[in-house]
């Protein structure tokens, strides 16, 4: 996964196309919401460790487990100390795939979660889709050249095999630290050619091509946000019916992983 229209080092070129022939063992799924992530703890049988993997005093909570011969680690960002809400936002998912990376050494990641659906583009509740490409909508910086990096733009790694077996829904996805959408976020969204929106994804993006590691996204509708229906409302109604579709694709996703190497997904 490299940035739009940015070279990458030879270094972690040669270290990408290594990992591409080797067989996965080790993937990493990054998941926003205790609601989004608990269906997949309990579906995989993870159990959580409490184990010096993260600094001390940080609320981000790591389970793990071994499923088909596959490790699955799944880190979520824990509750605000101060509030007991979800940590969501590209603040707490940028540090904690910073952290994860370091600890787990995954060849893959998985950012998993929920998302805002664009009826215009053709989402409805339940959709699930697989990005192609990420970007964010609320980083107006209108110099050239930082304008480009503001929006971030990036491609998820490129898995037609995959896509074509689950018969997921693909399309873009933008990222911005807001539930709502405001008039400035929506013409970025628009020029993003986005599809879905959430809180992480092109965070979790940024960290991941740094540190040269395969990332894919999974994301399911839980709001129509061009529709009739308040978007906190409607989030909150169809949280736990997308969740568990969402663990679906997971399972799905990891099932037809197994026994493969980067370069046949």
């Amino acid at each position: 996964m490299a940035p739009h229209g940015e070279g990458s080092d030879a270094a972690g070129d040669t270290t990408v196309v290594q990992a591409e022939q080797r067989p996965i063992s080790n993937i990493l799924l990054i998941i926003a919401m205790q609601t989004e992530a608990m269906p997949v703890v309990n579906k995989f049988q993870l159990e959580e460790d409490q184990h010096a993997a993260f600094p001390k005093g940080v609320p981000w909570v790591w389970y793990h487990g071994v499923y088909n011969d596959l490790n699955i680690n799944l880190v979520w960002p824990g509750k605000d100390p101060i509030l007991g809400v979800d940590s969501v936002g590209t603040v707490s998912a940028s540090l904690l795939t910073y952290a994860a990376i370091q600890a787990l050494q995954p060849d893959l990641i998985i950012n998993a979660g929920t998302a805002g659906g664009f009826k215009a583009k053709g989402a409805s509740i339940g959709d699930v889709y697989l990005a192609s490409d990420v970007a964010f909508h609320d980083r107006r910086i209108p110099i050239p050249v930082f304008d480009l990096y503001g929006v971030g733009l990036r491609k998820a790694y490129s898995t037609p095999n995959l896509l074509k077996e689950l018969n997921l829904k693909v399309g873009k996805l933008s990222t911005g630290d807001s539930l709502d959408m405001s008039p400035q976020d929506e013409a970025t969204i628009t020029a993003n050619d986005a599809v879905v929106k959430d809180m992480e994804g092109a965070a979790v993006a940024y960290v991941a091509d740094l540190l040269k590691v395969p990332t894919i996204f999974v994301k399911a509708v839980t709001d129509v946000v061009d529709g009739d229906k308040p978007t906190a409302e409607e989030f909150l109604q169809n949280l736990a019916a997308v969740t568990a579709a969402l663990e679906q694709a997971v399972t799905q996703a990891i099932d037809f992983i197994k026994g493969k190497c980067l370069s046949e997904l």
